[in-house]
């Protein structure tokens, strides 16, 4: 059974290869997935989650942790009080209005390696999305594109039933096939190795 290790933020990189783009600096975070995967399949080892990040980014994220404007705690300022972290969402442009002059792909995947029927093997899954392509269809960036089009895919399949239960659930707990059918279907096609070298090893 594994066990959770904490280490310092972006502690932890390397370049890791992504299909159509390349090898890119990548660093080992949390994400929220992780939690419900190794509950929902406890024979899991090991699960790792991998995003990139550009180095003027990242340095323009530690000067505002320096100077203090990623607080969350709040300050005084000209006799009103303010969160350091509101006021900088407030100067920076909308997120939305930056689409236009986005270029190159997001490169979204798994990798996975197990035994099955007694051998060892590696399933690699994966979808790269552009930008540009992203943007000339409907007004926005790729990031927000698998972003929401999953989710409009999820809401389809408890629509139509093909997704049912009571309660709360993670989308691992249900049938993934009729979702895979319709990521190409709604502008998302997705890639598969399997039995190959993977990229992160």
């Amino acid at each position: 059974m594994g066990k959770w290790v904490e280490t310092e933020p972006m502690q932890i990189h390397k370049p890791i290869f992504y299909p159509n783009i390349g090898p890119r600096e990548s660093y080992l975070l949390y994400h929220e997935e992780l939690e419900s995967l190794v509950k929902n399949f406890p024979s899991i080892k090991t699960a790792r989650f991998w995003m990139t990040f550009g180095q003027k980014y990242l340095n323009v994220l530690n000067v505002l942790q320096e100077v203090g404007m990623t607080s969350i705690k709040p300050i005084m300022y000209e006799g009103k009080e303010i969160i350091p972290l509101q006021f900088l969402k407030a100067v920076l442009p909308e997120p939305s209005s930056l689409g236009e002059n986005y270029t190159g792909e997001t490169s979204i995947g798994c990798q996975i390696r197990g035994i099955k029927d007694g051998k060892q093997r590696t399933y690699y899954i994966w979808n790269n999305c552009n930008h540009a392509e992203v943007y000339k269809e409907c007004g926005a960036q790729a990031v927000s594109y698998t972003t929401g089009v999953p989710a409009m895919i999820g809401a389809m399949m408890i629509l139509t039933d093909q997704w049912k239960g009571n309660g709360v659930f993670n989308v691992e707990t249900f049938d993934p096939d009729p979702f895979m059918e319709k990521l190409p279907i709604y502008g998302l096609p997705w890639n598969e190795e399997i039995d190959q070298c993977l990229p992160v090893e």
